[in-house]
């Protein structure tokens, strides 16, 4: 197979594997409990390098299709120019992923832009930086149903991706003591473990029906009592 006919069936399925992996390690970077500031830097590295692979990717799977004629300049371009039924919708899907793909990129690289400029600012960043979110589903739906009937190493490719993605949201929410806890039950110890439960007295009717024998009372309790005999 010849790197031309491999870039045009495999360039999308590695531009969504880029892509999921730049999501992966964008929510690794973002946990402030499991990593320290150096762990945390190196994370937002890796996210960075892996987010200019998907654009590479990106560049390449275009590039290639619209070579190939598989899809117009125009479909590939402008969302939805083609229609939105049919494999022209799953195409404007593909070309929104791209742009959503790119605004997250943009908004990862202005950041120093939004820093230091109060909390509005930040939450702005966070809403567009987002969309890397939005074009990890477009992608997902694009490539899914807008190919060629998959091969077995790309719907494992997809499972992965959806596995990957899932994992790491749950990270997040819950974060890795939280999430082992709810994953992994805790053995029993002692007695239980072996299997050994302690044996416990049988219960008899006498016993139930066995009267209290009242506690001792104190002077002050006595007096307490005498008090509310008299005033009833």
């Amino acid at each position: 197979m010849d790197l031309h006919r491999f870039l045009d069936q495999a360039g999308g399925v590695l531009a969504l594997v880029s892509l999921t992996a730049t999501v992966v390690w964008g929510l690794v970077a973002a946990d402030r409990l499991a990593l320290g500031p150096r762990g945390r830097l190196l994370a937002q590295a890796v996210h960075r390098a892996l987010a200019v692979g998907a654009l590479g990717f990106l560049l390449v799977h275009v590039g290639v299709k619209v070579a190939e004629a598989h899809a117009s300049t125009t479909a590939a371009l402008i969302p939805f120019a083609s229609g939105i039924g049919g494999r022209a919708g799953l195409i404007g899907l593909g070309s929104l992923a791209g742009y959503l793909l790119v605004l997250a990129a943009a908004t990862g690289v202005l950041r120093s832009v939004f820093a230091g400029r109060g909390r509005a600012a930040a939450r702005r960043w966070r809403v567009l930086h987002a969309s890397a979110y939005g074009a990890w589903c477009t992608a997902l739906l694009h490539g899914l149903n807008a190919g060629r009937e998959a091969a077995e190493w790309v719907t494992g490719c997809y499972v992965g991706c959806l596995v990957g993605v899932a994992f790491a949201l749950a990270v997040r929410r819950f974060g890795v003591p939280q999430l082992l806890r709810l994953v992994v039950r805790r053995r029993p110890v002692g007695a239980h473990a072996a299997g050994r439960m302690p044996q416990s007295r049988p219960f008899t009717v006498s016993q139930g029906l066995r009267p209290r024998t009242p506690a001792p009372q104190t002077p002050e309790g006595l007096n307490a009592s005498r008090g509310r005999a008299e005033l009833t």
